[in-house]
């Protein structure tokens, strides 16, 4: 048992999967499935690099933001119905969050290196956590496949990126979100993702990125690109279609942004483009 915990893949997504799976099935009903995001983070970080909190790194100030996003989430969905000012309000907390992760680091860079990898890290967090509020929230099988393709993304992005760690991080955020989808295919039904889902997954994996991008080699144009991935998630499918197959195209749609982002992690790994 202790050699099959000790497997990256068990570590990363299978342990992840399953305690999301778990969440989603016991909570869905309550319309607080997008905990689920939260709880295979956490399952990652416990076998990855453990659950503490002290001394306060920026790995750990990431888990800190993770286990405060949801709560924040459940806040919107059932307390105050975030309006467009309220969503601007989540992506500019987003973005002080990114900063205050990172600053530390940053501060020890040269002045042009930590202001470019600083604005990229709080821009690209920001503009996935309003995009997904705004545009994502109100649709779990949309919210869902753009979770499932960000967390991949992310994932494999941060591995090219020489950084394992944070690499298995996004790969069980995308476990989170498949987990999350997976009910939604089999009963053919929408589930409620609101901000309790979308903006855990697009804040930690956001935070994940950028902690790949600051503490290790991911290139900066990366994270942009995956900041697109949601996006992905908006193209249009045929409203009539089964909801299974809904979540398969939009999933589709964000892995071909999220591969080309992993397509330039490994062709530019130098951070030039030439």
């Amino acid at each position: 048992m202790e050699n099959l915990l000790s497997n990256p893949a068990v570590q990363g997504g299978v342990a992840p999967f399953v305690v999301a799976l778990v969440v989603v099935l016991l909570l869905g009903p309550l319309r607080l499935g997008g905990l689920a995001v939260a709880a295979a983070f956490l399952t990652a970080m416990y076998f990855v690099s453990g659950l503490t909190f002290t001394p306060l790194t920026a790995t750990r100030k990431i888990l800190v933001l993770s286990i405060a996003a949801p709560m924040l989430g459940v806040l919107a969905d059932f307390v105050f119905k975030p309006t467009r000012l309220g969503i601007a309000v989540l992506a500019l907390c987003a973005a002080a969050g990114a900063w205050w992760a990172f600053w530390p680091v940053l501060a020890q860079k040269p002045a042009a290196e930590a202001w470019l990898l600083g604005a990229t890290a709080m821009v690209g967090v920001a503009f996935m956590v309003g995009f997904a509020q705004t545009c994502l929230a109100a649709d779990a099988v949309r919210a869902g496949a753009a979770g499932l393709a960000l967390g991949l993304g992310v994932g494999i992005a941060a591995i090219l990126g020489a950084s394992n760690s944070y690499g298995l991080y996004g790969i069980a955020l995308g476990a989170a979100a498949g987990a999350f989808l997976l009910p939604q295919m089999i009963a053919g039904k929408k589930s409620f993702a609101g901000a309790t889902f979308t903006l855990s997954v697009t804040l930690t994996a956001g935070l994940v990125a950028a902690g790949a991008m600051i503490l290790a080699k991911l290139p900066w144009y990366t994270l942009l690109v995956l900041a697109l991935v949601p996006v992905g998630a908006r193209l249009p499918v045929p409203e009539k279609a089964p909801v299974w197959l809904q979540a398969v195209l939009l999933s589709l749609y964000g892995f071909i942004i999220g591969g080309a982002a992993c397509a330039l992690a490994w062709r530019f790994p130098d951070g030039i483009l030439s």
